[in-house]
């Protein structure tokens, strides 16, 4: 038991794991964010350009005959859900479409960032010292100092020999 402990304790505190952890905690604040934004800023004034449409509250009912107690047509998701008629809540299918949209394109920017600054970090840094040459005779990489091919055998031009 002791032992299942230390790995246990060496798993969770491994830095991947600890990024991880915060990585999922900061996603779910940040799912919050876009859901309010989508809810509450976005889909608003799309529903009064739609002739006054609150999109969390649009439906497709699924038997069209059946009505509220009193005789009147069912209009809302909170009129469905209090007689538990059947419905397609197409309106919150949508928020969250672009819940999702909202998501979808700021991981992208995200990544889209990350991979600039290594691109930006990859040129920084200079092209290293060349070490080798190619042999004039049969093509194969060999060391710059080299007076002799290792592969061919073939006598390199400057060599002492070579004259």
């Amino acid at each position: 038991m002791k032992g299942f402990l230390k790995e246990f304790k060496e798993f969770a505190v491994r830095g991947n794991v600890v990024d991880l952890a915060v990585g999922v905690i900061i996603g779910g604040a940040f799912g919050k964010i876009v859901t309010s934004v989508v809810n509450d800023i976005v889909m608003p004034p799309i529903g009064l350009l739609l002739g006054g449409v609150n999109f969390g509250q649009l439906i497709i009912p699924l038997k069209p005959n059946l009505t509220l107690p009193n005789g009147n047509p069912i209009h809302t998701l909170k009129e469905a859900q209090d007689i538990g008629a059947p419905v397609i809540a197409i309106g919150q299918f949508i928020n969250v479409v672009i819940d999702f949209l909202i998501v979808a394109f700021c991981i992208f920017l995200l990544v889209k960032g990350i991979n600039w600054l290594k691109r930006e970090k990859k040129e920084e840094q200079p092209e290293p010292e060349k070490t080798t040459k190619e042999c004039p005779y049969c093509l194969s990489e060999i060391p710059l100092a080299a007076t002799r091919c290792g592969h061919c055998t073939s006598m390199l031009e400057g060599s002492p020999e070579h004259g």
